[in-house]
């Protein structure tokens, strides 16, 4: 039987190019989907085990969702227009929406998961937090989850940072994935929005407490990933040099260490080879195809990914009405060309070593901090408006409320995350009230 595009050898870096080229669209077929990752507890703030999760799963595989299975564990579902419902490595549970027309469709979409598994959980005694770091319990306490990609990257990160297992097994984030017109406009969204990226994590921070003690961090999520692994996360410097292409990407992401090749259903350690010399020399008698580019784009981990759309990572987890922000905020900066030049503005003057002191900074500092020069907070609030205007041009003043949360922030000064501090105090560090609070509802 012929080989299909996808496992066909790859022969050149234009075919990787071409890649992303493909997912340009029709600027009347942009689409946004939700990627919103719940963290669990059971009795006692404690991090559930598989066989939870697993029996979660079932329930919701009763439901309509079809199984997907990883040598006899159940370990994701899906449903044709409801995406996917995947198990994170330590537990935490992740919905991946489908592409829609508007954000207020993408949270319909993502409200109507929420509503159809929180009584699940509730059932089996579990309880989804609505912040973006497990806030009780140590890293030893989160049992591991029976994934192949996840047993190789544990045994990988390490080597790269020394938070690497806290990011794989406690950090929970909701992100959003845009599409994108042509090459130019993709690598301005990219730009963008690596641009403001620390910009985002102050406004969503919401994980300040760590192995049951209040920290003195805005967002320990944040924290974590900055000690994870330097070769595939943070901000890429050619982002923000002027006509940045695809090509540029492409060559980055050539150069990153894989993490594992996938055949006939097992992930086998790549050994640190990068996807370039896997290009040209091959590995095991096994040749680079486009699935493998495909799976390469997937472990990478910069604050902003390229795949055939763009896909915004810097955000906690946190309450549901923040995570309904999340999509309406990015559509207003991203899909209104003036908006995108209105919020470019904001930080197109920063040099590389400031973005780099404010993205090392913000983890603590967040809304409190200073940004070359502003403060946070201020910068943080004309972004906010700028999404406004964005959203009012688009003709989507539907979505507007959905801004209401980011408003107050900005308007107040105070994050999630001081709000969960001062909850925090005031329930005198009471376990299962502070699990009430955080509860999402």
């Amino acid at each position: 039987m012929p080989a299909t595009a996808h496992e066909r050898p790859l022969s050149s870096v234009d075919e990787l190019v071409a890649h992303f080229a493909s997912g340009c669209k029709a600027k009347s077929d942009l689409r946004i989907g939700v990627e919103h990752e719940k963290l669990g507890v059971v009795a006692g703030g404690r991090a559930p085990d598989y066989e939870v999760i697993r029996r979660l799963l079932e329930a919701m595989a009763a439901r309509g969702w079809s199984r997907v299975e990883e040598h006899g564990n159940l370990i994701a579902l899906a449903r044709p227009t409801c995406g996917t419902i995947t198990l994170e490595p330590g537990g935490q549970v992740e919905h991946s929406g489908a592409p829609w027309p508007t954000a207020l469709q993408a949270v319909r979409d993502n409200d109507k998961h929420t509503d159809e598994m929180l009584p699940l959980a509730a059932d089996l005694g579990l309880t989804f937090l609505g912040c973006g770091f497990r806030p009780f319990g140590t890293l030893e306490e989160v049992p591991w989850m029976p994934k192949g990609r996840y047993r190789v990257m544990r045994a990988y990160l390490p080597t790269r940072g020394a938070m690497a297992h806290e990011m794989m097994k406690r950090t929970t984030t909701v992100q959003a994935n845009f599409d994108y017109e042509s090459e130019q406009t993709a690598m301005e969204k990219l730009r963008l929005a690596m641009g403001v990226s620390s910009l985002v994590t102050s406004l969503w921070a919401a994980s300040p407490l760590v192995d049951g003690k209040l920290t003195d961090f805005q967002s320990y999520r944040a924290r974590a990933w900055l000690d994870t692994d330097p070769d595939r996360c943070g901000l890429l410097p050619f982002a923000f040099k002027d006509g940045a292409r695809f090509a540029d990407y492409a060559e980055w992401a050539l150069d990153v260490p894989m993490f594992f090749v996938y055949r006939d259903g097992e992930y086998r350690p790549a050994g640190g080879m990068t996807f370039r010399r896997f290009m040209r020399e091959g590995w095991q008698g096994e040749r680079a195809t486009m699935s493998d580019w495909d799976l390469h784009l997937s472990t990478l981990f910069p604050e902003v990914r390229l795949k055939t759309f763009l896909e915004v990572r810097q955000a906690d987890a946190s309450t549901l009405d923040m995570v309904r922000a999340l999509p309406a905020f990015w559509r207003g900066l991203l899909y209104d060309a003036g908006a995108r030049k209105a919020a470019w503005a904001l930080v197109a003057d920063w040099p590389f070593d400031e973005r780099l002191r404010v993205y090392r900074a913000t983890p603590k500092e967040g809304l409190h901090g200073v940004a070359h020069g502003r403060p946070m907070r201020e910068l943080c609030t004309e972004l906010v408006a700028i999404a406004r205007a964005g959203l009012t041009a688009l003709g989507a003043t539907d979505e507007l409320p959905l801004l209401a949360p980011l408003e107050r922030i900005a308007d107040s000064g105070r994050t999630v995350a001081d709000e969960i501090a001062a909850e925090w105090k005031r329930v005198g560090a009471d376990v299962d009230r502070m699990i009430d609070y955080l509860r999402l509802r």
